[in-house]
């Protein structure tokens, strides 16, 4: 990032000392345009989308859509009255014909986490991997084209009837994982960054083909676009997209759309959205660095 220098006096006896203070400069701001919106009463966490569909995920409740009218196609489960034991699905991707969608048992104690697995034609579901003492509370899932990333999420938020937060915001980390769901690296969130998405945490995260890393909080009209390298244990914030009618949570990059189109819901509204992301030439990197 660059930085701005400003100056801190010293005060001593018989003098006046001057020392530089550098601070970093706030990460440039870009607008991004909502194109469509889509009622959904199940827009409560997030959303996946593929060629055909867009799938939005509640905590207990998964509704597939078309991808031009909206209309719910399936849900699973079918009826409220099955025995379904998942507690708080999150984020979902849609690969290869398989709805992936990260899972928590959020706000429990001590958090468990797990990827759970349908086939997104007929809504089976396929599998489900568990992470054994997972480091935070997982939200999202994405693949990058050679390895699975999600995040365990921590939060400062202290829920009712205990008496410390959930984890502290600013252990959220950022994974990269093999195709088996192990964790091969992690990356921390900017101080910076943790400031902002306080008292909650990173809710919704996509690669995008530019070849960075695009997340959001819990609540913030905000998408935070980000850069991964293997020579540091933070991530590096590099842009800030805003977009008016926003609210944070799942989002979902639209890999089969001809433009730069992020799929997102809008909580309080209970709506799926796209929006119209803008072109940052300037920041593109090739992954990995």
């Amino acid at each position: 990032m660059n930085h701005n220098l400003m100056f801190f006096r010293v005060q001593c006896l018989g003098c006046l000392l001057l020392f530089p203070l550098v601070l970093a400069a706030a990460p440039p701001v870009y607008i991004g345009e909502i194109t469509a919106t889509f009622p959904a009463d199940n827009a409560r966490q997030g959303v996946a989308v593929d060629a055909e569909a867009f799938y939005s995920v509640d905590n207990r409740r998964l509704v597939k859509h078309d991808k031009v009218s909206g209309t719910p196609v399936m849900q699973w489960p079918v009826a409220a009255s099955d025995n379904n034991p998942l507690i708080h699905m999150d984020s979902g991707l849609v690969l290869n014909g398989r709805l992936y969608v990260a899972h928590s048992n959020y706000p429990d104690l001590p958090m468990t986490g797990s990827v759970e697995v349908w086939d997104s034609a007929t809504f089976e579901h396929l599998a489900s991997h568990e992470f054994p003492s997972p480091p935070g509370s997982f939200t999202w899932i994405d693949h990058d084209g050679d390895n699975w990333w999600g995040a365990f999420a921590n939060y400062d938020l202290v829920i009712e009837g205990r008496d410390g937060p959930y984890g502290e915001t600013r252990n959220t980390v950022i994974v990269k994982m093999t195709e088996d769901f192990r964790i091969l690296s992690s990356w921390t969130l900017p101080q910076e960054l943790v400031a902002r998405l306080t008292p909650m945490s990173n809710s919704g995260g996509s690669w995008s083909q530019d070849g960075l890393l695009y997340l959001t909080g819990h609540d913030r009209d905000e998408i935070y676009v980000m850069r991964a390298t293997e020579s540091s244990p933070e991530l590096e914030w590099i842009a800030t997209v805003q977009v008016p009618a926003f609210a944070g949570q799942g989002i979902a990059w639209d890999r089969s759309a001809d433009e730069p189109l992020l799929w997102g819901i809008h909580r309080g509204a209970l709506r799926v959205i796209t929006i119209r992301m803008p072109q940052l030439p300037e920041l593109e990197s090739q992954g990995l660095e």
